[in-house]
């Protein structure tokens, strides 16, 4: 987000309920987008809490305030051990990148591409093979099943919900 003080520590907003997460790494990774090839590997020297939803950290290699500012926009990548464990039925965001999402009835709607924070729920986008997006809220009326190990979901085929598209009427019997 930004410096905090003049000595080059970072503000970082936290996309999750809880900056503990953050605040025990004692190394992390700056990338230019989610997918950079090369993220930068830092050395944590210090890492504390901030304003509600936001971490500071003192990094080995930003020494000051100009140094700390050019970070903005970078994000910040850790490992995923750092994560506490979440109650049963919750998921993070990560572990459901790379899922296919398929109707009860067995279409392939696509892939989870990346994830909305909306509110009141949070919304998968989902592609196909042919570049098909549908957004799909993660309410558990409509999200019927999350399996991990298979990353699998399994999704309610409400009228008007998903478009399946070319893909899904080739896949279906009978269809054109």
């Amino acid at each position: 987000m930004g410096a905090h003080g003049l000595r080059g520590q970072v503000r970082v907003k936290v996309f999750g309920d809880d900056a503990a997460n953050l605040v025990q790494c004692d190394e992390i990774w700056l990338a230019s987008e989610r997918e950079d090839p090369n993220p930068q590997r830092h050395k944590a020297r210090y890492v504390g809490t901030g304003r509600p939803g936001e971490v500071r950290l003192q990094l080995d290699t930003i020494g000051d305030r100009d140094e700390a500012t050019a970070l903005r926009g970078k994000i910040v990548l850790a490992q995923a051990g750092i994560l506490q464990p979440l109650a049963a039925g919750e998921f993070y965001w990560h572990e459901l990148i790379g899922c296919e999402v398929q109707t009860e009835a067995g279409d392939v709607v696509g892939t989870v591409r990346e994830i909305w924070e909306t509110g009141a729920h949070d919304v998968l986008v989902v592609r196909n093979e042919a570049g098909r997006q549908n957004l799909i809220p993660t309410a558990r009326e409509i999200t019927q099943k999350i399996d991990l190990e298979n990353q699998r979901i399994v999704v309610a085929g409400l009228p008007g919900l998903i478009d399946l598209g070319e893909l899904g009427e080739e896949g279906q019997e009978g269809g054109a």
